[in-house]
């Protein structure tokens, strides 16, 4: 029995580890703690996110709301990102971010340890690239991207990644929003977004998986 629940152990790590895809980090590995409301963008849809962005990512402000095991901030530091910052609710996915960040040397961010929505209610600074990723139970997407677009949080050409479950589609999303890219993975849809000055509603553009 012993050895049975080690090898459980060694599986349930294993499943824990991310990989960085693209970039400076290209290859390096990282451990998330087993938290039960985090749930990483696989590296699939990572890889499509980013080839998606292409050079937009050089030079741009990041946003990673509910950033979980922070693979998608990440991710973006290591393709040129100028900064990114992180929110995090969960105490310890927000030590372990901070810790991995400062281990592999990285200035240009900053983890924020509490609500994404309380986040968005405080003083704002406009973001060039936002990930908007929360925990697909919760309902929230929709909250957080009315925060974003009427708190001042997005530059005037932002782009806005959100994910949520693919079976009930996509939620309320704010007009002026232009979806560039939509696809979904088994039980994972997501959708890139460009924020549009005219604030006219946004046309959306599906591509088939």
């Amino acid at each position: 029995m012993v050895r049975i629940v080690a090898s459980a152990h060694r599986r349930g790590s294993a499943s824990r580890l991310l990989r960085i895809i693209g970039g400076t980090w290209r290859g390096r590995r990282l451990r998330f703690p087993a938290c039960a409301d985090i749930r990483p963008t696989p590296d699939r849809v990572r890889e499509t996110l980013f080839n998606w962005l292409g050079s937009r990512v050089v030079g741009a402000r990041g946003l990673d709301l509910f950033a979980g095991s922070g693979a998608l901030g990440l991710e973006a530091l290591s393709r040129g990102a100028a900064h990114v910052q992180f929110v995090e609710q969960q105490g310890e996915a927000a030590r372990s971010l901070g810790r991995l960040l400062t281990a592999w040397g990285a200035r240009n961010a900053s983890v924020r340890r509490g609500d994404a929505l309380r986040f968005l209610a405080g003083r704002s600074e406009p973001f060039d690239l936002v990930f908007l990723d929360p925990p697909f139970q919760a309902g929230l997407t929709a909250e957080a991207a009315r925060r974003l677009e009427a708190g001042g949080w997005l530059a005037a050409r932002a782009f806005i990644y959100v994910e949520c479950a693919a079976r009930g589609g996509l939620p309320e999303i704010p007009g002026g929003w232009t979806l560039l890219k939509s696809r979904h993975a088994g039980e994972v849809g997501y959708h890139l977004f460009e924020r549009t000055s005219d604030r006219s509603n946004g046309q959306h553009v599906s591509e088939a998986q």
